[in-house]
């Protein structure tokens, strides 16, 4: 498969994090980007003993290589050891820059983020958008197996998906000893996959997998800290209603949830396929806020009544309020929650996503082609 050209920007010589699931390019974009760059490839088992062993040797290896600009530690999370180093030789500015990529921000919450606050960006790598996929981007494709840059480019990506989900429970959750239970963790993992695109309801999913609230509790934060789900908080601002205390649940790519969630003769292939649909446009949403280094920030809106509007973005010049309908009609019921909203903050922007192919305005709802709106979704422009 050739190169696909990604759309997250990165400039300047400061110090950055690049965070992001196994799969998504990282260690590809950054050999692109820095093609003269000392690499210290943390996966590989001897290079990790070596630098557990002695932390200081990272210190050797750039005096050693002081004439080059860039280093570059991948997988930095297997070693945060090597992270006052880093905080050491950035605080000598000699013009060093260092790049710390990684698959997992738990280690990284309690000493690399807070350790080199201010000293060192943070970047995030997502699945690829289809502004980036181009005329290789196939919706029906995206909802079935996802975006994941490793799955895209796999011969047969369903088998790759499969040893992908499976490399995240061994490696990320199993051999790091995030859960001393597995199994648990795994009927968990299909467990919560009913709860992609709605709102979390911790008790109920403790109740269906017989374990306890706080070890799911416990599990979920596993799911976002390995980077594999998200939380979308509740849109609030200036809110004259009750409103839904509880975040919705998502896994950070369609192709995820819908190998993850269990099917079969009493399931609608409509509701699978509605929720990969409005997963694929959240995953969508997140990486363009993300690449575009705004102020905005991703929510969702619902009422105690039950109003709901899927996504709102907030922030700087943005407010948009984005409803998502896997169908190719649209009904009078399916504009309510947008109308609604428009009721309580008029000067949003009102979208409609839907399956059909035109575009409508209808009672100052903006009704627009899913697939051509993911595809103007360039944080370039």
């Amino acid at each position: 498969m050739e190169t696909i050209q990604r759309l997250l920007e990165i400039v300047g010589e400061q110090s950055f994090f690049l965070l992001g699931p196994r799969g998504t390019g990282k260690s590809t974009l950054i050999k692109n980007l820095y093609k003269e760059a000392v690499y210290v490839d943390l996966l590989l088992p001897d290079v990790l003993r070596a630098y557990l062993a002695k932390p200081e040797r990272l210190r050797e290896l750039v005096y050693a290589n002081s004439g080059k600009k860039t280093f570059v530690l991948d997988e930095i999370q297997k070693a945060t050891e090597l992270l006052p180093v880093v905080h050491s030789l950035i605080e000598e500015k000699k013009g060093w820059q260092f790049v710390l990529t990684g698959s997992s921000a738990r280690k990284l919450k309690k000493t690399g983020v807070n350790l080199l606050a201010g000293r060192a960006l943070v970047k995030h790598l997502h699945p690829f958008l289809a502004s980036e996929l181009g005329n290789k981007f196939v919706l029906d494709a995206a909802l079935k197996t996802g975006l994941i840059p490793l799955i895209v480019a796999s011969g047969n990506p369903e088998e790759t998906l499969k040893a992908y989900i499976e490399l995240y429970i061994r490696e990320e959750v199993q051999i790091e000893g995030l859960t001393r239970n597995i199994g648990n963790f795994s009927r968990f993992l299909e467990t919560i996959s009913f709860s992609h695109g709605s709102v979390l309801n911790v008790s109920n999913i403790a109740r269906e997998c017989q374990i306890e609230r706080k070890v799911v509790e416990g599990y979920i934060n596993i799911l976002e800290d390995i980077l594999l789900a998200f939380r979308l908080p509740v849109f609030s601002k200036r809110a004259k209603r009750a409103l839904s205390s509880h975040p919705k649940f998502y896994y950070f790519d369609a192709g995820i949830y819908r190998m993850l969630r269990p099917s079969g003769p009493i399931d609608r292939k409509e509701e699978t396929s509605g929720l990969a649909l409005e997963g694929l446009v959240a995953q969508h949403l997140r990486a363009w806020i993300d690449y575009r280094n705004k102020e905005c920030k991703l929510y969702f809106w619902r009422t105690s009544s039950g109003n709901e509007v899927d996504f709102v973005i907030y922030g700087g010049d943005i407010f948009w309020a984005i409803e998502v309908k896997n169908s190719t009609n649209i009904h009078p019921k399916d504009l309510s929650g947008l109308q609604s909203f428009g009721e309580e903050y008029p000067e949003a922007k009102k979208i409609l996503l839907y399956r059909g192919q035109e575009k409508l305005l209808r009672n100052g709802i903006s009704i627009e082609p899913c697939e051509g709106f993911l595809r103007q979704l360039n944080p370039t422009h």
